[in-house]
């Protein structure tokens, strides 16, 4: 049974490297270690030593905090399984076309989108 602060963890070290478009094996190469064990990260099977989490920050270029943003929210919703909108690959694809877009479209686009939301 994995604990909900490992499954956090994961998931947001597999968001951080979707988004900057790093794949399992590349994170691997950078902390020496195999990609089967990355995607043991990830789903929160195995605990993230310190060091290792150290090494993986680096290697993805943020502050080890990076990985515990957001986990008082799912603490206080662990008893209630909520959708992981960003553990899809589609959205995560969406997120780094978005930002390829120059930033006066991009706003443009948002606007847009929240005016559709809100008429929703």
């Amino acid at each position: 049974m994995t604990h909900p602060v490992d499954r956090h963890v994961g998931q947001q070290m597999r968001h951080r490297r979707w988004m900057i478009g790093m794949t399992q094996q590349q994170l691997a190469d950078c902390v020496g270690i195999r990609f089967q064990q990355i995607q043991k990260y990830e789903t929160g099977a195995n605990r993230v030593s310190a060091s290792r989490l150290w090494d993986i920050a680096a290697a993805m270029n943020v502050p080890v905090s990076h990985f515990f943003e957001g986990l008082d929210a799912a603490e206080d919703n662990a008893d209630a399984p909520a959708p992981d909108l960003m553990g899809s690959k589609e959205t995560l694809d969406l997120l780094r076309t978005y930002y390829a877009i120059p930033e006066a479209q991009r706003r443009r686009l948002f606007d847009l989108a929240r005016a559709l939301g809100d008429a929703a």
